[in-house]
């Protein structure tokens, strides 16, 4: 323990009245290196305002843009057995879901929804990949299926918003068996008649891609998403070639067919609201009405 930092340096502080400045007061971006002041990042849904560069954004963040008022019914989380593995790293896995469920507020890495999105009721699942990559375990997978099922129940469509690493190794071939789980509950909703919309996020990899977040009906992707099984450097160690510029982003997945649109955040509740009528063949919402044009004042030669 050093005690000049940990005893000394706050003693002064306190006594020179110096406030500590939070670290996360700005934010870098990461295509220019602009300073953007993390309150007017957060106005803006976590999109920098002058690269358009789509950050990675909270479970909780994304609800509240996506719900209309930001008013949602949060699903109860899911009880499943805790580290069935004994799982051991270079720390317990036991250790690991405790400091993430303490630093992120979450049960895990999913969080479900229910509520409106531009008038229209849907059942939103969302990652969250500030808690362990947003990885795929039997929490998550769990969560993932009662989400179809409340959506089923409710006679309404489901969107996801996938963002993960994969499939969660502390969980070994129990994370895995996630993959055909979720299948399946995705097959039990089209076989339901209604809509799975799938609106992909930075990042969506591994097994996460290669199940539910490549099953939906319509596939959106925001900007510049990395949206692949294998990583860039892990296909190029494999094949020994350099892959194309923009090789896996959303951009070059749209142009190759993966995917259906490439729709910037602010534009996905709209986007994704409109698509839902259509399927649910329900009527356009009416417009609001235009306030009357202000009177134009008479001259006075043309009033005599």
């Amino acid at each position: 323990m050093n005690w000049i930092t940990n005893y000394v340096r706050p003693k002064i502080n306190s006594m020179l009245g110096r406030r500590e400045v939070p670290e996360n007061l700005w934010i870098k971006c990461p295509e220019t290196g602009e300073m953007v002041f993390h309150n007017d990042l957060e106005e803006n849904h976590f999109v920098i305002p002058a690269s358009g560069y789509h950050m990675k954004m909270s479970a909780e963040a994304r609800l509240k843009h996506v719900f209309d008022e930001g008013k949602y019914e949060l699903l109860p989380a899911p009880k499943v057995p805790q580290d069935p593995l004994k799982f051991r790293d270079s720390k317990k896995y036991v250790d690991r879901l405790r400091e993430n469920r303490t630093k992120t507020g979450l049960e895990d890495s999913i969080v479900a929804a229910h509520g409106t999105m531009q008038g229209v009721e849907i059942v939103a699942c969302v990652h969250d990949f500030s808690f362990m990559g947003g990885s795929l375990g039997i929490a998550a997978g769990e969560a993932i299926i009662q989400a179809f099922e409340a959506a089923i129940a409710r006679h309404c469509p489901l969107v996801m918003f996938p963002a993960s690493g994969g499939a969660r190794m502390q969980e070994g071939i129990l994370s895995l068996m996630q993959l055909p789980r979720t299948t399946v509950a995705v097959e039990m909703l089209k076989e339901a008649g209604l809509p799975y919309i799938v609106v992909l996020t930075n990042p969506t990899t591994g097994g996460v891609s290669a199940s539910y977040a490549m099953l939906g009906d319509v596939h959106l992707a925001e900007p510049g998403a990395e949206i692949c099984f294998a990583g860039k450097r892990v296909i190029e160690q494999t094949i020994r070639e350099k892959l194309p510029e923009g090789f896996q982003t959303s951009e070059y997945l749209l142009d190759h067919g993966m995917i259906d649109m490439v729709v910037h955040r602010h534009d996905i509740p709209a986007t994704v609201a409109r698509l839902l009528r259509i399927f649910l063949k329900l009527d356009a919402p009416e417009p609001m009405a235009l306030p009357a044009p202000a009177a134009e004042p008479v001259p006075a030669e043309a009033a005599e």
